[in-house]
Order: C-alpha cells, then sequence, then structure tokens
C-alpha cells in the first residue's frame, strides 16, 4: 500500500521504521499533545510499532510512515485508527465492532512542523480511504491548546463535535463527513 502527493510517500510500516519512530515518538515536545503525553522509551516505539502492523493486517487501513520524497527522510506518521466511542480506547475495528470510530491523526517530527505535511499526507489518506473503505465520517481526537492540529483537522473539512477524555485528558473531537 503507497500513497503519493507531490512532496511525499505514504506507505504501510515495516520493521526498518523503528528508529525514525523512536526518535520522533521519543521527542518530548512532539509528544505533548499525543495520548498522555509523554515520549515514548525505544520499547515503547518498538510496541507501537509492531501495533500499526497487526491494524493493518486485520483492519487493511491504519498509520503511515510518510516519507519526503526528495530525500526518503521518515517525517513522521499519518493515517488511520479505531477507537471504542464507549472508552476512547483504540483497538481493532472488529473487536471494537460497528460503532468504533475512525480516527485520522497525525505526528510529524518537530523539524518537519510548518511545511504543510500534515494537511498534504491527511488529505490523500482522507481521500483514499473514503474511496476504498466506504466509510462516511472520520473524526480527529486533539487536545484543546493545540492550534496547529486544529487547522490541519479543520483543512480536512472537519467540525468541532464534543469534548472527550483520552488517556485521562481532555480532547476535542473533530468530525469529518465524507460524502
Amino acid at each position: 500500500m503507497r500513497l503519493e502527493t507531490e512532496r511525499l510517500v505514504l506507505r504501510r510500516p515495516t520493521d526498518d521504521d523503528l528508529d525514525a519512530i523512536a526518535e520522533i515518538h521519543g521527542d518530548p515536545e512532539v509528544m505533548r499533545y499525543v495520548g498522555p503525553g509523554e515520549p515514548w522509551s525505544p520499547e515503547r516505539a518498538e510496541l507501537g510499532l509492531s501495533r500499526w502492523k497487526a491494524y493493518w493486517a486485520a483492519d487493511g487501513f491504519g498509520m503511515f510512515i510518510v516519507e519526503r520524497r526528495e530525500d526518503g527522510r521518515v517525517l513522521g506518521d499519518v493515517g488511520l485508527l479505531a477507537w471504542d466511542p464507549e472508552t476512547w480506547t483504540p483497538g481493532m475495528l472488529a473487536a471494537i465492532g460497528p460503532d468504533a470510530e475512525i480516527e485520522i491523526g497525525w505526528t510529524l517530527a518537530r523539524g518537519a512542523w510548518g511545511n504543510g505535511y500534515a494537511t498534504e499526507a491527511a488529505l490523500v489518506v482522507r481521500d483514499w480511504v473514503r474511496a476504498e473503505h466506504g466509510f462516511d465520517r472520520l473524526i480527529s481526537l486533539i487536545r484543546p491548546e493545540n492550534r496547529a492540529s486544529i487547522r490541519v483537522a479543520e483543512k480536512l473539512g472537519a467540525r468541532y463535535e464534543r469534548d472527550v477524555e483520552v488517556a485521562g485528558r481532555p480532547a476535542r473531537l473533530y468530525a469529518t463527513v465524507l460524502a
């Protein structure tokens, strides 16, 4: 599975991505708004990568590794994650069932911020999931103070719907209706 834009290549994660994911998700500033707000240890990065690959195998979608086309540098990840709306925990779509909410999310290395990469990658993923999976809606779970991610969600067509709690922290649920 591979998606491309003018500047980016998005592909399924492989074991070779572990070092890049560990570096990106190990940065406290990058992780300030993600999950419980703590950087990933190398072991947590390995677990995360393993889960992403399992979600792809089970659901046919998941997080894409985002590479800059010009030099192949891994910039981060953008993709899809199924959430249980009762507990706001992620998992496999089949295990959660038909009430699952599908999130489109992004995490980019600090050096990639401010270049439009998150929006560019998220737009191609949004269009792919609409065409390939037929979902009628996507959500984004965003910390209220994360203005940059709110702007990305709005560029995808998302609108604020309600507040929820994820990993013990408040999050705003933005929803994109896919027509």
